[in-house]
């Protein structure tokens, strides 16, 4: 695991905060309607605890598993932690995820969704769940298409009975995010739903732009890490 400096990490939650600040002032709207998710994948407890003691409270891991390593002792001291899931979910580890995620982010598909509703008949917990939709069409990345979304949200909420707090999606590398910002926008306001997952490191700002709500932000306040996601660093 590779994290910035203690210094750095401070420094560094400083600056997004300052630029998330100037996004939503730009664009018309109150920073403290942006939740920051600072995204903790790879980076040890230590790295995670320097961020805790800069203020920061919302954090985001891409795997199960690593997050059950991290953040249960975090968790027990620091009551306010929210812990988002933004990886793909096995459908064999709904019932480790609902019970230590506060947010999962990555609904994606019917069977998942069949075994989280199963999940939330059994345990008192409900995380917040947001729809991953996948603007691009790529074929290597997890997320409802475009053109099935409307059905599957119909079908969380009518025959499953989920509540869907919001949407997320990773624009492709290679285009302009904005379209799938826009995109995702679009879907989000004909179904009524409030909450926006979209934008990392490299176009947050842009994402503030077209109403994010949540932004997931890694390598620009934990620095480089290992292993990169699907789209480069978060």
């Amino acid at each position: 695991m590779s994290s910035a400096p203690p210094q750095d990490i401070v420094g560094n939650l400083a600056a997004v905060r300052r630029r998330i600040a100037e996004a939503a002032g730009a664009a018309g709207r109150r920073a403290a309607d942006i939740t920051l998710v600072a995204v903790s994948k790879t980076h040890d407890a230590a790295a995670i605890a320097r961020a805790i003691a800069a203020g920061q409270r919302v954090f985001g891991e891409n795997r199960v598993q690593e997050a059950q390593a991290k953040y249960p002792p975090l968790k027990a001291e620091h009551r306010d932690l929210a812990l988002h899931l933004i990886g793909p979910l096995q459908t064999n580890k709904v019932k480790e995820a609902v019970a230590l995620f506060d947010v999962i982010e990555t609904l994606d598909r019917p069977r998942l969704a069949d075994a989280l509703a199963r999940e939330f008949e059994r345990s008192p917990r409900r995380p917040q769940l947001f729809i991953q939709v996948n603007t691009g069409e790529e074929p290597q990345k997890a997320g409802v298409l475009p053109v099935e979304v409307d059905a599957f949200i119909a079908d969380c909420r009518v025959r499953l009975g989920l509540a869907i707090a919001g949407l997320m999606c990773i624009p492709p590398v290679d285009e302009e995010p904005a379209l799938h910002f826009a995109l995702l926008r679009e879907i989000a306001r004909r179904h009524g739903i409030g909450a926006l997952s979209m934008g990392m490191s490299g176009d947050y700002e842009i994402a503030i732009r077209f109403g994010a709500t949540h932004v997931r932000v890694g390598t620009a306040i934990f620095g480089a890490r290992a292993a990169a996601s699907p789209r480069g660093d978060a």
